[in-house]
């Protein structure tokens, strides 16, 4: 992150942990420091079955599983994976803003309520147009569009086994079954 002001003591923590612990996503979502170690191998199977798919997208996608996002509203998140238009990601920082992020994805895991909460509402609140939630626990996608404020207005929700539609600038169909198989 780039900025000529001073961070906070938590702030600087939060950076001093972020270089640290490489192997582990370091989080300050809040004014919270959140650290969870690496996800477990059924996580990753999804958000690879998932990236998998998204390259049938209308348009040229490039995705990352460890993009650093700083918010405007001052949290710093690393979605499970971040969906930017071709070229994207080029000279990103870190730390980017999310101007060019067109969908977050978040595969709930040991904590989540923070995906299902804390990074609904920080997305939201950032303007992503489109949030992707797989919650395992509950056997569902949940597709979240049209942030206002705090909250997203938009919501198409399917249970495991069922077809996604992802609307423009995507237009393609996510076949769930694929990724719990």
């Amino acid at each position: 992150m780039e900025t000529d002001e001073e961070p906070t003591p938590l702030l600087a923590e939060f950076f001093a942990l972020s270089e640290r612990l490489k192997n582990d996503r370091v989080e300050f979502i809040d004014g919270n420091i959140n650290v969870a170690p690496p996800p477990d191998g059924d996580h990753e199977t999804i958000v690879d079955q998932l990236r998998v798919q998204m390259l049938r997208s209308a348009i040229r996608l490039n995705a990352s599983g460890n993009k650093g996002l700083a918010l405007p509203s001052g949290d710093f998140v690393v979605p499970d994976a971040t969906y930017v238009r071709h070229g994207g990601l080029r000279h990103a920082p870190s730390w980017m803003p999310p101007d060019d992020v067109l969908l977050v994805v978040e595969v709930t895991s040991s904590d989540p309520s923070r995906d299902r909460t804390k990074k609904y509402r920080a997305y939201a609140l950032a303007g992503l147009p489109f949030y992707l939630l797989v919650d395992r626990q509950n056997g569902k996608m949940i597709l979240f569009s049209d942030p206002e404020r705090d909250a997203y207005t938009g919501r198409n929700e399917v249970a495991f086994g069922k077809e996604l539609v992802l609307p423009a600038p995507f237009s393609l169909t996510i076949d769930t079954a694929d990724l719990i198989d």
